[in-house]
């Protein structure tokens, strides 16, 4: 269907970018001012079918008139749409250029490459920011991305800096020792520095601005890592090479994929991950072109134009949403693209990795973060010389966390009206209200829908995910899991911004990055919320009437469920259940690359993936 309406106002092959023939008067002007056309374009099918959505729901309702509660229904669902609609339209638009477009990235990402037959002639600052992590595992990327660019020949081009936030001293002593190790063994192949600040202002933010004060006009470039980044040489050396191509890129973004795990709760989401970021990315790399996102990790930054032009603001006021912002990387994407340098991402599956949360409270602690952070943003939509597309980004930020209480509020608008109104209160048509469920449906699993047509379109991609059958019944029960998981996490956000107004916020602790059971009174302590809005929810509607469960059991189910939910997908029985299952399988898992062995993850250890002796200073000079 979705196809269908895009083909019927634009050609494909137009879509994508591609000249077809048609009116030159309209080619010309998308020649002059493509990305203007494109954003038109894409701007009407959202406002069209956001009208449209509004309108179907309004048909449902008004069987008998529109009540006042009905009427607060409609303005909580058409607040849950934005950000829904642009997904969906991401996925159609990505989905297109993948299939039609002969090279798809340099359709979405016109950078050019820069030639590889050349050395580098620019100096590239590697950050990686740490807070009170695990020491060991930081040091284990750091080493073998060190030894991959060491064997490259073009070491000299980087310096590795190691930059703390740790509060724990006994973990503070540690990384002084590890890194200090670090930097004696790969003394005249790599530079290695480690700084902590015991005044940790601002964060991660706070630790780049002090890292640009000390040492970045040093450098051209600085490409910026989480404690769980890995690169490999090859993707890093491309990335600067396009920076060095393209004078006017500000930040090149990677596409993130998730690290082969043992956590059955990461493997399930980061498959679905996997499965949705492609086609998405395409998609909004299309219409956001040189406005793009930065997600604050594994991408490149021209550090000149980034320390003149990014430095942000503390935010007026008190309570949670002053101070310094939290959610720092798209702000900074904004100032950049401000400051006339393009943002871009490459929405290419290269070797660039991060670590997904191992279980439910330590992804519920991230998001609440991310949450805090672009409510921010509501604070900064009157920035002034931002770019037009640069403040929807802003706003859709805010809505992807505003449209968690929305939903919940419709929810429970309807079932109490259906309880207490009465048919005054609350009728709808039958009829249309499936067909919107259905839309709705097909709209929220899009992306993942797009990248899976895609694959089983390929063979070669089909044999990378393990085979279609494989594919398709993956993707099955990682639908499951996000029916699951997506209302639990609407409840989480939901207390989260209820309670901002009194002063609750998240801080920036340490994170849980490694699969590990969790205990149970820490579990029920942390979501007795979702657990008592699934019970009453069930409770309460079947007291009235048992036909009124089944159609609220999609929204209260994964909630009365949370426990259970959260203590088995983090259980280890559970991850070698997930592994030997060959399901929710990424590409790494059935083949690794050679820049992961060195890591010994315990998810390719299982899986039979080979191992690499430990690298040493004398044999990688002696490959080189």
């Amino acid at each position: 269907m979705a196809r269908n309406m895009l083909s019927a106002k634009i050609p494909a092959r137009e879509l994508v970018g591609e000249n077809a023939s048609g009116n030159p008067e309209g080619e010309a002007a998308s020649r002059r001012n493509p990305m203007a056309f494109r954003r038109l374009v894409f701007a009407a099918f959202v406002l069209s079918s956001m009208a449209g959505l509004i309108a179907l729901m309004s048909v449902t309702l008004s069987t008998n008139g529109i009540s006042w509660g009905e009427g607060a229904m409609l303005v909580c669902f058409a607040a849950t749409l934005p950000w829904t609609v642009i997904g969906f339209w991401n996925a159609v638009v990505g989905l297109l250029v993948m299939r039609l477009s002969k090279d798809p990235v340099a359709r979405v990402c016109p950078v050019a490459v820069g030639d590889k037959s050349l050395p580098l002639s620019s100096s590239t600052a590697v950050l990686s920011c740490i807070r009170n992590e695990d020491v060991d595992a930081v040091a284990a990327n750091l080493e073998a991305m060190i030894t991959d660019l060491v064997r490259s020949g073009e070491a000299g081009a980087f310096r590795f800096y190691v930059l703390s936030d740790t509060s724990n001293e006994i973990v503070a002593a540690r990384e002084e020792r590890v890194f200090a190790d670090l930097a004696e063994r790969w003394r005249g192949d790599m530079g290695v520095i480690y700084r902590r600040r015991k005044d940790n202002f601002a964060f991660k933010s706070g630790n780049i601005r002090d890292f640009c004060e000390r040492w970045g006009h040093s450098h051209d470039y600085a490409l910026v890592l989480d404690a769980d980044s890995f690169m490999s040489a090859s993707t890093i050396l491309d990335m600067v090479r396009r920076m060095e191509a393209n004078p006017r890129l500000g930040i090149l973004q990677s596409l993130v994929v998730g690290m082969p795990t043992t956590s059955a709760f990461a493997r399930v989401f980061q498959f679905g991950m996997r499965l949705g970021m492609r086609s998405y990315t395409t998609g909004s790399a299309w219409w956001q072109g040189d406005c793009g996102p930065y997600w604050g990790h594994n991408a490149v930054l021209r550090l000149k134009p980034f320390i003149e032009a990014c430095h942000l603001p503390v935010l007026p006021g008190k309570g949670p949403l002053s101070g310094p912002i939290l959610s720092h990387d798209q702000v900074e994407a904004v100032l950049m693209r401000r400051a006339g340098y393009e943002v871009r991402v490459l929405p290419l599956e290269t070797e660039s990795f991060e670590e997904n949360p191992p279980d439910l409270l330590e992804f519920i602690r991230r998001e609440l973060r991310w949450c805090q952070g672009n409510l921010q943003y509501l604070k900064l939509l009157g920035l002034s010389g931002i770019k037009a597309t640069s403040r929807i980004q802003l706003v859709l930020a805010i809505l992807m966390f505003v449209s968690s209480p929305a939903w919940l509020i419709f929810m429970a608008l309807a079932a109490t009206l259906a309880v207490v109104g009465g048919d005054q209160m609350l009728q709808f048509d039958a009829t249309t209200g499936f067909a919107l469920f259905c839309i709705i449906m097909t709209m929220v699993f899009a992306p993942k829908i797009a990248t899976v047509l895609d694959i089983l379109a390929d063979r070669k991609l089909r044999k990378r995910f393990g085979g279609g059958l494989r594919v398709v019944a993956g993707t099955a029960g990682e639908i499951a899991f996000s029916a699951l998981l997506a209302p639990i996490m609407a409840v989480a956000v939901s207390v989260f911004i209820a309670g901002l107004p009194f002063g609750r916020a998240m801080g920036w602790g340490a994170q849980a990055r490694s699969p590990h059971g969790l205990p149970l009174r820490l579990t029920v302590s942390k979501l007795w919320p979702q657990a008592l809005f699934g019970a009453a929810g069930i409770l309460w509607t079947a007291n009235q009437s048992w036909a009124l469960v089944l159609p609220l059991l999609p929204v209260v189910l994964g909630p009365l469920l949370a426990v259970p939910f959260a203590l088995l997908t983090a259980r280890r029985e559970a991850g070698r259940l997930a592994l030997a299952s060959s399901l929710w399988r990424i590409p790494e898992e059935q083949e690794a690359p050679n820049c992961l062995l060195p890591l010994r993850l315990g998810a390719l250890t299982a899986l039979g993936a080979g191992t690499v002796p430990d690298y040493k200073p004398d044999l990688v000079k002696a490959d080189a």
